[in-house]
């Protein structure tokens, strides 16, 4: 029907920071892309989740920290590093792109931060 900042601007308040997981270089070191910014809502909230077996998660029960809901569109992969408003880096342990289809919702992504 529509996207989050068209149905709900008032929801565009957070700039987030995301260097996308490239993998790991022969060291074990991870290796990221040039980082890039989204604008959404950070809800700081402390939750179990259990996360897709996609990257480097294996489907196990894990703490999030944080969920940032923003537009469907851009790339943002798993393991991503990001900087959350407070300043604080973590990392992104799932996204799940969310298409509100013909129903009165806003379509956005919901990513799921470490």
């Amino acid at each position: 029907m529509g996207t989050l900042s068209e149905m709900m601007p008032e929801s565009q308040q957070h700039t987030l920071s995301f260097e996308p997981y490239l993998g790991q270089a022969g060291s074990g070191d991870a290796l990221y892309d040039a980082a890039f910014t989204l604008v959404g809502f950070c809800d700081s909230k402390v939750r179990k989740i259990r996360v897709p077996m996609t990257g480097t998660n294996t489907g196990d029960e894990v703490i999030s920290e944080a969920t940032f809901y923003t537009d469907r569109g851009p790339t943002v992969a798993t393991d991503s590093r990001v900087t959350l408003p407070d300043g604080r880096v973590s990392r992104v342990l799932a996204v799940l792109d969310r298409d509100g289809g013909s129903l009165p919702v806003p379509s956005h992504l919901e990513i799921v931060i470490a």
